[in-house]
């Protein structure tokens, strides 16, 4: 269980909302509908995803990490979910939904090396923060179940539920199962964005996709989406390390007619579409904690207008 972190404004059943508390809070918490474990066949393969067995061990074959275990890499439950201090269900919110990289676990990686619950808390948003954990510590970015139609509706139902659970008001629940979706991704979250973006069922709330050094590959699914949305916004900042595939989707975006930015925004606008190239200094291991500026995640975040706490968190919250 991750530490708290900070504060939460709850409301209170039958009126517009109640007094805040003083206590954050971030924990992690086993899911019903997490993306694993997952035992289907992947889209577009011809064989299971789990393609290795090994005295009464299944293993699934990572292009990039070899052979793991699904007992060690695909079991985990986890979902890391923070409110932090301030968060107010009675006004205007967002549910911040946000996919790993490879290598990576929840509590250390995602809560303290990366320091994602802080950096969501400190970009004055009013959000709170839902993070699966994906093939555990692998180098591996296969999505499991978002591969799914519709799955990831069934997740932020969910989430949802966990979310009222953990403010200690279950009357919170429909507003939260009510807030616009903002998908960020980092590195290898890239393919479940993709199949989220492309079929996951909650068309109708996702209001931004963000990757953070993270289009190595369905540049098309991406394109589509972007082709196809209303009024969400879409921002892709990379690093050498993507630059590949972020020239492959601006040159599909070309062709469509769909404009977009290559500079930083003042803001990120419905419907905007915008490159950022961070430059050839930036270190894609280093890319959550400093990449065009300190702390890049609390800054994309705070250019999301509308959504502001009513009292914005001060200082470093941890």
């Amino acid at each position: 269980m991750a530490a708290a972190i900070a504060g939460l404004l709850l409301l209170a059943e039958g009126s517009a909302a109640a007094a805040p508390t003083q206590a954050a809070r971030t924990a992690i918490v086993p899911f019903e509908t997490s993306p694993f474990p997952y035992s289907g066949r992947p889209p577009g393969q011809e064989k299971p995803f789990f393609d290795v067995e090994q005295e009464g061990r299944r293993g699934h074959t990572s292009p990039r990490g070899g052979v793991y275990w699904e007992e060690e890499t695909y079991s985990d439950r986890g979902v890391l979910l923070s409110i932090p201090r301030g968060f107010d269900c009675a006004r205007p919110g967002v549910l911040i939904v946000f996919f790993h990289g490879n290598g990576a676990d929840l509590q250390g990686v995602v809560a303290r090396r990366q320091q994602v619950p802080r950096q969501v808390a400190q970009s004055g948003l009013n959000a709170l923060l839902v993070a699966p954990q994906f093939a555990r510590n692998a180098l591996d970015s296969s999505a499991g179940r978002f591969y799914e139609a519709g799955h990831f509706r069934l997740f932020l139902q969910e989430a949802a539920a966990r979310l009222a659970e953990l403010s200690g008001d279950n009357s919170a629940r429909p507003a939260i199962a009510a807030l616009p979706v903002v998908i960020v991704a980092y590195s290898g979250g890239y393919l479940p964005a993709a199949w989220v973006a492309q079929h996951g069922g909650a068309e109708g709330r996702l209001a931004g996709i963000i990757l953070l050094d993270a289009l190595y590959a369905e540049a098309g699914k991406f394109a589509r989406w972007i082709e196809g949305r209303q009024t969400a916004f879409f921002f892709s900042a990379y690093s050498p390390s993507a630059t590949e595939g972020n020239l492959q989707l601006q040159r599909l975006l070309s062709e469509r007619g769909i404009a977009f930015s290559t500079s930083l925004p003042g803001k990120l606008a419905p419907a905007s579409v915008t490159f950022l190239a961070t430059g050839n200094d930036v270190v894609h291991a280093d890319f959550l904690r400093r990449a065009w500026a300190p702390d890049p995640l609390e800054r994309v975040l705070a250019k999301i207008k509308g959504f502001a706490r009513s009292a914005p968190a001060r200082g470093r919250q941890r």
